[in-house]
């Protein structure tokens, strides 16, 4: 490639260019975040959306009186051994200049920001090979392809909460994210004042049983802001988280993943669950000192990235695995 020797104009425009650039980038960094590290957490102005059809908002249901059965389990069933394999030889970013290169199997190296970043020391995500994001209708149109060149290996998309809510941009991140070759997968957002046999059905009719989707997610926590302020009993927890993942396991032939935050796992779920994967929100240490002796799949490490392709905040996350883990958990979970 031969080098051009830019003009004296030309090397003033470059230089004005550059400063704006890093100036910008400097800016946008360094502006207070708004943002609530929770699926729930909403910012102060939504990115504007589609118009599309909604249903009610859930905010305002009450209990609708059914109680489901306890689907019991089958005693013994084998844990999925490969999602839990901590990674060997974890793969560090390496060389700017190839940072955003593919690696033969078509994995991105990431090259995400943080709005807060925090030194978690020699646990870092940074080292994890296999990073990914989840997405809402907050992060406002995203342009996926740009979204995958910057590390996004995998995406969790909002789906349903409730028994009546589907986020409106959910078919639009679910197509976009599969048209740029990336890993996709859906959550529900449970409530607590719904019941769960109602929230596994609506989850079932809006979200595609499709080959190659990673495992649905079921997303708890407390609902610091909905209007369903009901905290149940530890044991009515689990009947309705049972009662919920079996139906999906039966609709879609995987094992769904649970996501929990720090909170609500220290109520109702040390200890339980040991046969499903657990994704973990921990954006202040690694999940092994906020969630001791929990395996996990995935970890949940920031609320408040930056990325090109996407205008808000985004939720960063890894794989726990290496490269040859990941591929061997997808050939598992997702055919």
């Amino acid at each position: 490639m031969r080098l051009l020797l830019p003009t004296a104009t030309g090397l003033a425009l470059l230089c004005l260019a550059a400063a704006c650039t890093t100036g910008a980038s400097v800016d946008a960094a360094l502006k207070p975040s708004r943002e609530i590290t929770s699926s729930i957490g909403r910012p102060a102005v939504p990115a504007p959306v589609p118009a599309v059809a909604v249903a009610s908002d859930t905010s305002h249901v009450t209990e609708a009186g059914m109680t489901p059965l306890i689907e019991a389990r089958p005693a013994g069933e084998a844990l999925q051994q490969v999602a839990m394999l901590a990674p060997r030889n974890p793969v560090s970013p390496g060389p700017k200049a190839e940072a955003f290169e593919p690696s033969r199997r078509g994995l991105y190296r990431s090259r995400f920001r943080d709005a807060k970043p925090i030194n978690f020391g020699r646990a870092s995500p940074h080292d994890h090979a296999v990073h990914g994001v989840d997405v809402s209708r907050w992060q406002g149109e995203i342009d996926w392809q740009t979204l995958r060149s910057q590390g996004a290996n995998f995406a969790y998309i909002k789906a349903t909460d409730g028994g009546d809510h589907l986020d409106p941009m959910f078919t639009a991140n679910w197509n976009g994210a599969h048209a740029a070759g990336i890993r996709r997968g859906a959550y529900h957002f449970f409530y607590w004042c719904r019941s769960a046999a109602e929230q596994a059905a609506w989850f079932i009719r809006n979200v595609p049983k499709v080959k190659g989707a990673l495992p649905p997610v079921l997303d708890v926590e407390w609902n610091h802001m909905s209007s369903c302020k009901t905290r149940p009993s530890r044991a009515t927890v689990l009947e309705k988280m049972q009662v919920f993942l079996d139906k999906l396991e039966r609709h879609y032939g995987q094992r769904p993943i649970i996501y929990t935050a720090p909170d609500f796992y220290e109520d109702n779920l040390k200890g339980a669950f040991p046969n499903h994967p657990f994704w973990l929100r921990s954006v202040a240490a690694h999940p092994s000192k906020r969630y001791p002796g929990r395996d996990w799949v995935f970890w949940q490490y920031s609320g408040s990235g930056l990325s090109q392709g996407v205008g808000n905040h985004i939720d960063l996350n890894v794989f726990r695995g290496d490269e040859a883990t990941w591929w061997r958990w997808i050939g598992k979970v997702a055919g």
